[in-house]
């Protein structure tokens, strides 16, 4: 984690000079607050695993005589394919042609779909252990 910092960290001194020289250069503010804002991002996460690797035990690219199958094994658990991402999408889009259009109907039928697909997000891998065939 200690080399994550690092690289995050010198992506906030470089997006932090990108801004004052995109500032002096252009004088436009929004691409240099985005610059800003992004350089405030990298060194978020710059400091996150700064002070995480501290007390953590080191990771295998932490090893500088460590090697490629050193990091080897188990990375974790990755979700399969789900659909209801798509479907609280689509309820996002109705809430937003009701916003657009000011049907309040349509705003609280969007609502309710929203919850319900965000529920069934929620609660997807509670139906037991997911099983391709």
């Amino acid at each position: 984690m200690r080399v994550t910092g690092l690289l995050f960290g010198v992506l906030t001194v470089f997006f932090g000079l990108v801004a004052a020289v995109y500032w002096v250069l252009a004088h436009e503010p929004a691409g240099a607050a985005a610059l800003v804002f992004t350089a405030g991002l990298a060194f978020l996460a710059s400091y996150y695993f700064l002070f995480t690797a501290r007390r953590v035990e080191p990771l295998p690219e932490d090893d500088e005589e460590g090697n490629i199958e050193d990091g080897a094994g188990q990375y974790g658990f990755f979700s399969p394919y789900s659909w209801w991402p798509m479907v609280v999408a689509g309820t996002a889009a109705v809430i937003g042609l009701g916003l657009v259009f000011f049907v309040w109907w349509l705003i609280a039928l969007g609502v309710i779909a929203t919850v319900l697909g965000t529920v069934g997000w929620l609660f997807e891998y509670y139906r037991g252990d997911f099983v391709r065939n």
